[in-house]
């Protein structure tokens, strides 16, 4: 596969997981953290079996997406292709009973979402009783306010004596509190804690008008022809939005969001993955963990809320040594997410500077000339009050 030497977090990861010690790992996107675990896992397993151990599930893998969980079955089964050890992943979207088929058949790692997972052990076709090891991966996200329930209800079915790893790029003093009551005297390994981008992403913003993006975007597109972007944006409504203004004026795209059936989002990943397709328009579901061959650009149409969304955006380039950019779309509006950016990243982002000109020129340049500017307008205005307003609702709750 290419493997010669261990990066960082897989040098210090896979002897304290071998000896059944728990781990808290925290480090940057594309530094291997996959198979940081899974190398070690797969060790321990196989010779279990080859020793005549008993089968069962002995390794539960949490996922927090469907587009992760299948990520993570591809990465085990790659990397455990000679082995005995039997993978499988469940996820929501899709019939249950091939799921419950293979589970019938016996699985030794099983990776799932919560959702599907809880489905199938209230219906008694999932047994969890011989897990060894629990892992969660993207760990913060896994146990922010969406997922702590979740997660305690979980190990109420798990053994008490058990191996847990936790694995993210990112974690704050809420969630390590939260983590360190789930395990026994965990061993925390922390890579490269005060620059949570990697050193291979070149990352930068520049200042663009709201109404003015997708004349940014289509100019930096057809710039980049041959390039594999990834485009990330606020909302599903707004992303088929932009993939709409991008046809307007001939640029392929196509949308991967929650709204998508799982039978589309994983016809149009592998299109994403073989190149197929050019330009993924996506939301941040598909931010985390999310690891596509040779994504050269990152673009944030629309700021991310938090520091961690960025970290995760920009880093689905510059994968392992790979080299990767990414730039950031910032709008007078977002001026304040930027600084909060900025602040928890310790240091400013590079700034593209515009001059008026190239700013009057770029919009000249566009192919789009059969656009109703007061329409286009006014969709906007009405996406940005609905935004709005499901923040104040969710802050009241």
């Amino acid at each position: 596969m290419g493997y010669k030497k261990p990066t960082d977090i897989q040098y210090k990861s896979i002897p304290p997981i071998l000896r059944g010690e728990d781990v808290l790992a925290i480090a940057q996107t594309g530094t291997g953290k996959t198979a940081a675990y899974a190398i070690p896992i797969l060790h321990l397993l196989q010779e279990g079996i080859l020793r005549g151990k008993s089968r069962g599930i002995k390794c539960l893998v949490m996922a927090p997406t469907h587009e992760l969980a299948q990520q993570i079955e591809m990465v085990f089964k790659e990397l455990g292709k000679y082995t005995r050890v039997k993978i499988f992943s469940i996820h929501g979207g899709v019939d249950q009973d091939p799921q419950k088929e293979k589970l019938a058949k016996g699985v030794d790692v099983l990776v799932a979402t919560p959702g599907r997972m809880f489905d199938l052990v209230s219906q008694g076709d999932l047994n969890l009783s011989k897990v060894e090891t629990l892992v969660l991966d993207e760990a913060d996200h896994m146990l922010d306010l969406g997922f702590i329930k979740d997660i305690r209800d979980l190990v109420k079915h798990l053994p008490r004596k058990r191996q847990t790893l936790f694995f993210s790029a990112t974690i704050d003093d809420k969630i390590k509190k939260i983590a360190y009551s789930l395990v026994r005297n965990a061993i925390r390994i922390q890579i490269s804690p005060k620059d949570p981008v990697a050193k291979n992403i070149e990352h930068s913003v520049a200042f663009i008008e709201m109404d003015d993006k997708r004349f940014f975007l289509e100019y930096l597109l057809k710039s980049n022809a041959e390039k594999k972007v990834l485009v990330f944006v606020r909302t599903k409504v707004r992303a088929e939005r932009v993939k709409k203004a991008m046809g307007r004026v001939g640029v392929t795209t196509d949308t991967i969001h929650s709204d998508k059936l799982q039978q589309e989002r994983e016809i149009i990943m592998s299109s994403f993955r073989n190149s197929t397709l050019k330009v993924l328009i996506a939301t941040d579901v598909s931010a985390r963990g999310i690891d596509i061959p040779n994504v050269e650009y990152v673009v944030n149409y629309d700021l991310p809320e938090t520091s961690e969304y960025y970290v995760h955006r920009v880093g689905r380039t510059g994968r392992g040594s790979q080299k990767g950019q990414a730039v950031s779309f910032c709008a007078k509006e977002e001026r304040d997410l930027l600084l909060q950016i900025e602040e928890n990243l310790g240091k400013p982002i590079h700034r593209i500077e515009i001059s008026k000109r190239e700013y009057a020129i770029t919009m000249q340049m566009t192919n789009e000339n059969d656009y109703d500017w007061r329409k286009v307008i006014d969709e906007i205005e009405k996406e940005d009050i609905a935004y709005t307003n499901r923040k104040k609702k969710k802050r009241k709750r």
